[in-house]
């Protein structure tokens, strides 16, 4: 009976808990954490037991539900009022992902097609829950993008952390590396937080910006949330299970414009098909000798590790460059891209393309600008600016317009090269998918035949995006 009374005294007392650099300290006996035991860890060093931020809301449900009173000295935030102006009623779609959302708790990833309407969806939830909010984006562009369309809705000043800019309001707009540094101090000052393009959370630095803040809401934004290395575990668990998944094919002709896709097999001229040839066999030879299949993760560590370390290793490696290099930047590929920029002469055409030194060359040889990651911010806003209106109607890039900036105006793009990657693929279709007017959008693909771009090209297709095209 004493052990019983004593045990009850102990679960009545209040469990307190505070937000502690990114992480919740917890003041409690044992006893009274059992309903929350697997997300806490007795930090011997302070003589409390810490937990990860991110798990604040499911260890607040957990011991509510327990019976427990809690002493919550970790939130840092109060309700708002927020109101939506010059707003429109929402798309079935988005209605239908906001509702889907809000039934498992605000917690959760919404994939839904670039040009859909992602940004609103989060303009929606925001006014829902009536909380300050904190929108984390991968780039510069994209947190300006955001900062302008959060103040043009909601008629308030929308803080925003990086490039140069370190101002924290009830709606702030943060880079993925801002918030990682800043997500300590303030990770407890918001009760929302949208991860936009939320495939790049599970890296191992990026995951962080999730794992400090301790909203109890959660929401990510992509187009392509899976990811080929697995690790979609990492955002389930900082930001809840999948809520709703829209297709681009089921918003075709309607929110996104239709679009078509068409591949062009191109022969190598008979000396870049003489040289890839013997670079792909030395090559290919190595990789035999040595048991690399690229099944595995680990097999690019051990190519780069045998190159180095057997002789002749330099050359295989040099000759691995070379014949990627003829494939994806064969001469073929650049007379087509040309017939191509004359037959939609007038379009908004983006061009794109593995690697810089692609995109260079065909800036080079047609005179067009090319936007790399090595292009300043002001250069590329005066690009954009000009693509917009149509002064500058062709753009190259190699990645950095994959995804993350608006671009309506684009009907055309050519793929020169590209990853296996499914992802990129979907990204780089989204780019001229935005509805306007009677705009018809097409994607080429230029592949070098007879070369491994064929499978390349096999593999980045398996989207049902491309299954009617």
């Amino acid at each position: 009976m004493n052990l019983i009374l004593q045990r009850t005294k102990m679960t009545d007392r209040v469990v307190t808990i505070d937000f502690s650099q990114g992480t919740l300290l917890i003041k409690a006996e044992p006893e009274q954490l059992i309903a929350v035991v697997d997300m806490i860890k007795f930090d011997d060093r302070v003589k409390l037991f810490r937990a990860r931020a991110c798990d604040y809301a499911p260890i607040m449900r957990g011991l509510k539900k327990a019976g427990i009173t809690v002493h919550d000295q970790a939130r840092g935030y109060d309700p708002v009022q927020l109101q939506i102006h010059h707003g429109f009623p929402p798309r079935d779609h988005q209605q239908q992902a906001l509702q889907a959302w809000r039934k498992q708790n605000c917690r959760g990833v919404v994939s839904m097609p670039t040009g859909s309407g992602k940004s609103y969806l989060a303009v929606m939830a925001i006014e829902m829950l009536q909380r300050p909010a904190i929108v984390v984006v991968p780039t510069i562009d994209l947190m300006q993008q955001w900062a302008s369309v959060l103040e043009k809705f909601f008629q308030i000043k929308v803080g925003m952390l990086g490039g140069g800019s370190k101002e924290v309001c009830d709606i702030t707009v943060s880079t993925y590396d801002s918030a990682v540094i800043h997500m300590e101090f303030i990770g407890n000052k918001f009760g929302l937080a949208v991860y936009d393009e939320c495939h790049h959370l599970p890296g191992p630095v990026n995951r962080q910006a999730a794992a400090m803040c301790l909203a109890p809401f959660r929401l990510g934004l992509s187009a392509t949330p899976e990811r080929e290395d697995g690790e979609n575990n990492v955002l389930w668990d900082m930001i809840g299970p999948l809520a709703e998944e829209i297709h681009i094919d089921e918003l075709e002709g309607h929110i996104l414009a239709p679009y078509q896709t068409r591949q062009f097999k191109l022969s190598l001229d008979p000396d870049e098909e003489e040289q890839y040839n013997a670079a792909r066999a030395l090559y290919t030879g190595f990789l035999k000798s040595n048991g690399i299949s690229f099944r595995q993760r680990s097999d690019w560590q051990k190519f780069l590790g045998l190159c180095a370390m057997r002789p002749g290793g330099r050359k295989v490696f040099e000759a691995y460059q070379e014949q990627r290099r003829i494939a994806r930047r064969g001469r073929a590929k650049l007379r087509k891209i040309w017939e191509l920029i004359q037959h939609h002469r007038g379009a908004r055409i983006i061009i794109f393309t593995a690697e810089n030194d692609t995109a260079y060359e065909i800036g080079r040889q047609f005179l067009l600008p090319v936007i790399t990651h090595r292009t300043k911010a002001a250069e590329r806003k005066t690009m954009l600016d000009k693509f917009r209106s149509g002064n500058w109607p062709v753009l190259v890039t190699s990645r950095v317009l994959n995804e993350g900036v608006d671009v309506p105006e684009a009907n055309v793009g050519i793929v020169v090269s590209g990853s296996a990657g499914i992802r990129e693929h979907v990204q780089r279709l989204g780019r001229i998918l935005r509805a306007a007017g009677e705009k018809q959008a097409i994607l080429y693909e230029l592949i070098s035949a007879g070369t491994s771009e064929v499978y390349v090209s096999q593999r980045r297709r398996e989207h049902r995006a491309y299954r009617k095209h």
